[in-house]
């Protein structure tokens, strides 16, 4: 996690993942939150757990956590921002309503923050230009396994007889 987008972005993670778990807790003791309610509690838990696993990937710089964190937000939050979308276009604008306008604005940051994560990891130029090799890193990049030389090092002159 050496790129400042990517630190920022963990950031942006962690905030929206804490924003979700006080509205699932908040729902579950019965408190209202100003309109603002989880679309399936089950599922909101779920993925609770499941993006708690993806922010670990992401910030180890596998595609396969954002990807996973795509796929579960964006079929979370993508359906509930088009049900949002067409309920809007079916109403018109005669009735304003603010719980419904929150909700998409929630739903919008829950697909939009996936897609930035994504973007940010497959257009990583260090990643793809400094790849690591498991089968040589582990010596080539560890300090203990540096050879030293001492000063014998030039003095070593073999005679053949």
């Amino acid at each position: 996690m050496k790129n400042f987008s990517t630190i920022l972005l963990v950031m942006f993670v962690a905030m929206f993942w804490i924003f979700r778990l006080i509205v699932a807790f908040m729902h579950e003791i019965g408190q209202d939150l100003g309109g603002i309610a989880p679309f399936n509690q089950q599922m909101e838990i779920i993925l609770l757990f499941v993006v708690l696993l993806c922010m670990i990937l992401i910030v180890k710089r596998k595609i396969v956590g954002a990807l996973i964190y795509l796929v579960a937000y964006g079929l979370y939050f993508g359906t509930n921002l088009m049900s949002g979308v067409t309920t809007l276009l079916n109403q018109g604008e005669s009735v304003i309503d603010i719980t419904l306008y929150t909700n998409m604005f929630i739903s919008l940051l829950g697909v939009a923050l996936p897609i930035a994560v994504l973007l940010d990891l497959l257009l990583d130029k260090n990643r793809k230009a400094h790849p690591k090799d498991k089968k040589t890193d582990w010596f080539y990049k560890n300090e203990k396994f540096d050879r030293k030389l001492d000063e014998r090092a030039d003095k070593n002159n073999y005679r053949t007889l």
